[in-house]
């Protein structure tokens, strides 16, 4: 029997036996369990992904990065810097125009046109009594606005660089927009205050002091900020709870249909959660993204602009920054030195305690691409990369600057209507001129009277840049005399200014410095429009043109005080020649708002009435007015002032 089963059964491997010279087979690792402890073999389920395992994440990149930088300033240092008499509040780029406007606290307004290389200065106006609240310019870079302290708005056409308009308000303005598309026959011009929550919807050409329509039911807060989208037609309006809207400037002033369709399935309710408000607006060139930066949590947030969703936040809070600072290794090239940071972070405090402020005014800007962002910051003016999040620079880190307002010129080439291959492969300088770029970014300072540019110039020598084109304003110490400070009164009074007639443009020199109150009223009655849409009431001819009387019949008109106030004769002024401008008056000391030019000698009027300017220009126009025909010394077809610019 044992030989049968020996024969059935399949033969058997001799067993090695292990030696301790073989090695080991290794066993694959065994996973361990949430405790740390090796889980049995018998466990049921997927086996999580070992992390050496894992794939990695690919990195978000932005195609022609480097093409795009280049099309920004590649110095790290300002070139060049200019200045006003005051603090400068606003910088301002007109698309397509290419002008920048500067806009300081002092109520001046500079006009300067970007040249192939750099900025040439063109025209100074002194549009507001008191301090700019906010300026706005149209899409298509034609018309800029001013809002001051004043209740006026100035209304500027940027080609000609001209004073157009003057509309008063009742009330003191918050925020000025335009909202119509290039190319619109209506130029429309959207106004909030500080006292209504409404939205005000004026002629842009400011041809009517009463808007056409108001908006009463947008907003339960005053509104401070509005900023238009001309790519959707749509303006977006911030109140001071955090609030936003989005409407249209026309129709049923609503919503656009294409954009989201419930504010629940946007972010834009993040304001009122974190209990803080935008203080700065602003919407990318391309219309697809919109940046704000908001007090007090100094957060910048990127939105989309269809559906209201957050795309990127920044943290510029103090305690952020604080952070940072102390975190970085000594090492590190972007720690700053303990006193150097100690500094900057009290102008922070400081800027955060007096924002929002008429001369704080903090923005975001994008480039033309609208891929990268750029602001101030303690370090400098950093420049953001938005698709990659990644700071792709920092400008002005060395300078002694906290960059507040930014604006942006990128250079665009100019465009020739016909290029031959001829043209193409020549080495012509002209042509070559014609396709460089000049990119600038422009910059206020906190607490600066200049404002910085930011070239393509590496070469840079401290001691030159800083231009010395204006006097700046001082503040009297106390204990200054009586006489100093109306010396100093003077100083600042305009001396010229141009008066706007159906018939043309009169040019006046002013004497300040011998009438100052007259010279005062005179000026601050033009800057506010009084004399706008005035006539000449009396003209007689070989004698004088007579105007400034808001009911046009030689009875009306008052001082800006209210009240009639007293002669200014000096012995060095007299009506010894033609042109001269003097004040209308119903006997001594009862000066008001008339005034007359006249077109012959008139001696027997020195010591009677005050003579404040003269004619310098425009002198034909002078005679067209006297000439017109009259009955009973009144033009039978009347001649507007149409507005004064005072410069």
């Amino acid at each position: 029997m044992a030989d049968v089963a020996d024969m059935a059964s399949p033969p058997r491997a001799a067993k090695r036996r292990r030696t301790d010279f073989e090695p080991k087979p290794e066993s694959p690792p065994q996973a361990k369990d949430a405790s740390g402890e090796e889980s049995s073999s018998d466990d049921i389920g997927p086996m999580p992904l070992l992390p050496s395992q894992a794939p990695r994440k690919k990195r978000r990149t932005l195609a022609h990065e480097k093409l795009y930088l280049a099309a920004l300033p590649q110095g790290t240092k300002y070139s060049k810097s200019l200045m006003h008499r005051d603090t400068i509040s606003f910088v301002t780029i007109t698309p397509h125009t290419d002008f920048l406007i500067t806009s300081s606290a002092d109520g001046v307004v500079k006009f300067w046109k970007k040249q192939s290389v750099g900025i040439e200065f063109v025209k100074l106006f002194r549009a507001h009594v008191g301090e700019i609240r906010g300026v706005s310019v149209s899409a298509d870079g034609r018309s800029f606005a001013s809002i001051g302290a004043d209740k006026t708005v100035k209304v500027f056409d940027v080609v000609t660089f001209d004073l157009i308009a003057t509309i008063p308000l009742p009330h003191t303005p918050l925020s000025v927009c335009w909202v119509h598309r290039k190319g619109a026959p209506l130029p429309l011009l959207a106004i909030s205050d500080e006292v209504n929550p409404h939205i005000s919807i004026f002629d842009g050409r400011g041809e009517s002091p009463t808007p056409f329509h108001i908006l009463t039911n947008m907003h339960r807060q005053l509104i401070t900020l509005m900023s238009y989208n001309p790519h959707h037609d749509c303006v977006i309006s911030v109140d001071s709870s955090g609030m936003i809207e989005y409407w249209r400037p026309s129709g049923t002033y609503e919503k656009p249909p294409h954009v989201f369709s419930l504010k629940s399935t946007t972010n834009l309710f993040d304001f009122r959660k974190a209990k803080s408000v935008p203080i700065s607006l602003t919407i990318s060139p391309t219309g697809e993204n919109f940046a704000t930066f908001s007090h007090p949590d100094r957060l910048i947030r990127i939105f989309d602009f269809t559906t209201g969703k957050l795309h990127r936040t920044y943290d510029e809070s103090l305690s952020t920054l604080q952070d940072l600072q102390q975190s970085l290794p000594t090492t590190s090239t972007h720690k700053l030195p303990d006193l150097d940071f100690g500094r900057r972070i009290a102008v922070e405090r400081d800027i955060t305690s007096k924002s929002p402020s008429p001369t704080i005014i903090p923005n975001i800007i994008f480039d033309e691409t609208g891929f990268f962002i750029i602001y101030g910051s303690l370090i400098g003016i950093k420049i953001i990369n938005t698709t990659t999040n990644k700071v792709c620079k920092v400008l002005g880190k060395d300078d002694s600057l906290r960059a507040v307002n930014l604006a942006i010129y990128q250079g665009a080439p100019k465009r020739k209507d016909l290029m031959t291959v001829e043209m193409a492969a020549s080495s012509n300088p002209l042509l070559e001129e014609g396709e460089e770029r000049d990119p600038v970014i422009f910059a206020t300072g906190w607490g600066k009277q200049r404002f910085y540019m930011f070239t393509n110039e590496t070469n840079i020598s401290k001691s030159d840049r800083d231009i010395l084109n204006e006097k700046p304003l001082t503040i009297n110490p106390s204990g200054t005399s009586s006489t100093d400070l109306a010396k100093n009164k003077k100083d600042d009074l305009p001396t010229s200014c141009i008066i706007h007639t159906t018939l043309g443009d009169i040019h006046i020199l002013l004497f300040p410095q011998h009438t100052p109150k007259t010279v005062e009223n005179f000026t601050t009655h033009a800057r506010n429009g009084y004399y706008n849409h005035t006539t000449f009431h009396r003209v007689i001819k070989k004698f004088m043109i007579q105007g400034g009387d808001p009911l046009g019949d030689g009875t009306g008109g008052t001082s800006i005080w209210g009240k009639e106030f007293e002669d200014e004769i000096v012995d060095e002024l007299r009506h010894d020649r033609p042109y001269t401008v003097s004040m209308a008056n119903a006997g001594k000391n009862t000066n008001g708002s008339q005034f007359f030019i006249t077109t012959e000698k008139a001696q027997w009027l020195d010591g009677k009435h005050t003579i404040f300017g003269r004619a310098v220009r425009g002198l034909d126009v002078v005679h067209r007015i006297e000439n017109v025909r009259c009955f009973k010394e009144k033009p039978e077809v009347d001649v507007e002032i149409v507005s004064i610019t005072v410069l």
